[in-house]
């Protein structure tokens, strides 16, 4: 009998599942292919957290599994004697993301940790800026961000406000594998763990010292009331929990005129308007435009569901709209910060930004141009966060603009440790205003950008490989493209080859090596003879490999040329 069978036949054969539960079972009595996937080996606890279909089994997001997660949460937080500082949950409008985050306080304050959890769903920033706030050793996050439906996940932090390390992680890990999946003991009563003052719940008032701290990272408080007659913009939550504070701060700053998409402001972890909820397409954006064309907006923005990534649409030339992709609204965004700042006399003369080592290049030439360090760090907002602290324990966290990544993730406040939609929407609504006050929507700013710093351009590319030998084949072609590197890419001779898991950057021109200068990650990244770009990483949250192509050149159309020659050939790579 494999062994995937053998864990099967356990959990239909116990107990401690509810009628439900055992039916979702019985359903695939005959399907191996289902069985396998549930059941033959659980979820990898990473810095990520966890992130899985919601199913029964051990490789799948269920009560049981976050029950056994959040056990070694618990002895985490007790290795560091941290019973009476707490931990700190909140949760989005996912499906079970509030049942799985009751379950997690109730197993929390059966261990003697306290407990701070929030009465309804937040953004995932307000939970970072919980921990921070509260004084709360760790804290945990139920959410699987912009993935479809089916989905949930488990996000981990530490007292600082960003994701666990890699070194928590696996002490998280080898805890939980102490526990027996199914295992029910142990885990308090809701209603009497609170009556004891274990679990604190978090209302409204909350909100307040939240979005306090977003109001304050404004950087021209007045922007939007200048031009608050004419400003109109649309919004949509894509039934996720930006429904209410987005529109909170927006009418705060002083914006008058917000058309929300009526059919999207309901939380629904069955999103039933789209097929994913991300931001990053397109498909999105469909009712909101309607409206926007209705009313004559030149602005749809859209949060994710757990309101920690934003995208928008702006108006073009010809009046359609376009996306403004995550790497232009970075740039977008430091541009502006560092100008308005500079307006307003507040840029100091440590000012820094940060990004992701797969985001665009342009931040590098807006930073130089402007006289501004940026940081460089891998993938994951937790290493935005590591550099704030350095800052911060140096008393310089007042001179951080903005932290972000390609994939919408937008920081520019030292008072949480994980990207805003909510703080980047209101900023994004300022910047828009700053721009309506000189007679230019987004469109006409970055046609501004590139004509000032060069033109830039991007491509993401998903490689998917799903099923059972998902991870064994990602394997294999991070592993072949370690033992046999690219030579030339879309033509262009490959100048560095940059390994972060084994930390090393070799120079295909003279044989030398240097240090990566970044933690160890599953990255591989080549840098061309033109200074172009291409970075290869399987995902931490999905069953695929991300290639990243970062280009540059005097024009828009022989940019596009270059990274389509780069990205075949990309795709050629991972053929193995």
């Amino acid at each position: 009998m494999q062994m995937y069978e053998v864990e099967y036949q356990k959990w239909l054969g116990s107990d401690v599942l509810n009628e439900k539960e055992l039916s979702e079972l019985e359903s695939i009595r005959n399907n191996e292919e289902a069985k396998a996937l549930r059941f033959s080996a659980p979820m990898d606890f990473g810095t990520a957290g966890l992130r899985s279909t919601m199913y029964m089994g051990i490789g799948c997001m269920n009560r049981f599994t976050v029950a056994q997660t959040t056990r070694g949460i618990a002895a985490l937080v007790k290795k560091a004697g941290g019973e009476a500082r707490g931990v700190a949950i909140a949760y989005d409008s996912r499906n079970n993301s509030r049942e799985f985050a009751r379950v997690s306080a109730c197993v929390l304050a059966a261990a003697g940790i306290k407990v701070y959890i929030f009465d309804d769903i937040r953004p995932t920033p307000e939970l970072s800026f919980a921990v921070r706030e509260t004084g709360a050793l760790a804290g945990i996050n139920i959410t699987a961000s912009h993935n479809p439906k089916e989905y949930n996940g488990y996000k981990a932090y530490w007292e600082d406000g960003a994701q666990i390390s890699p070194e928590q992680a696996s002490v998280v890990s080898a805890e939980r594998a102490k526990f027996d999946c199914l295992d029910t003991s142990g885990i308090a009563d809701y209603d009497e763990a609170k009556a004891l003052g274990l679990i604190t719940e978090l209302s409204t008032d909350f909100d307040e010292k939240y979005l306090a701290a977003v109001l304050a990272t404004s950087v021209n408080p007045k922007a939007v009331s200048d031009v608050s007659d004419e400003l109109k913009v649309v919004y949509t939550p894509l039934h996720g929990a930006g429904y209410k504070l987005v529109p909170e701060v927006f009418s705060r700053v002083g914006l008058k005129h917000l058309y929300t998409v009526d059919a999207q402001m309901t939380p629904d972890g069955n999103f039933p308007t789209v097929s994913k909820p991300n931001p990053e397409y397109a498909a999105v954006f469909e009712l909101g435009i309607e409206i926007a064309n209705k009313v004559g907006s030149n602005l749809v923005i859209a949060t994710d569901p757990d309101s920690d990534r934003v995208g928008v649409m702006t108006r073009t030339e010809d009046g359609s709209f376009a996306t403004v992709s995550g790497n232009q609204m970075g740039a977008l965004l430091l541009d502006y910060v560092i100008a308005a700042r500079r307006e307003q006399g507040t840029l100091g003369e440590g000012a820094f930004a940060v990004k992701s080592i797969v985001s665009t290049d342009m931040a590098y030439k807006i930073a130089k141009d402007n006289g501004i360090k940026l940081h460089d760090v891998l993938t994951g907002f937790k290493f935005i966060g590591e550099v704030i602290k350095n800052y911060e324990k140096e008393g310089k966290a007042s001179d951080f603009l903005l932290g972000f990544e390609e994939s919408y993730g937008y920081l520019l406040g030292s008072y949480a440790r994980d990207k805003d939609a909510v703080e980047a929407s209101m900023m994004i609504l300022e910047m828009t205003a700053y721009y309506q006050k000189k007679g230019m929507t987004l469109s006409d700013a970055l046609r501004e950008l590139y004509a000032k710093y060069g033109y830039y351009a991007e491509r993401m590319i998903d490689i998917y490989m799903e099923g059972l030998d998902g991870i064994e084949r990602r394997k294999r072609v991070m592993g072949s493209l370690r033992d046999n590197p690219p030579k030339s890419i879309g033509g262009v001779r490959v100048m560095l080859v940059g390994d972060y898991k084994a930390g090393t950057v070799d120079n295909m021109l003279d044989g030398t090596t240097s240090p990566t200068g970044q933690p160890a990650s599953d990255v591989l990244y080549y840098t061309l003879e033109n200074e172009d770009k291409i970075i290869v990483r399987p995902s931490g949250t999905e069953p695929k490999i991300k290639i990243y192509v970062l280009a540059h050149g005097e024009g828009i159309e022989a940019i596009n040329k270059k990274a389509a020659a780069y990205e075949e050939d990309s795709r050629r790579m991972t053929e193995v």
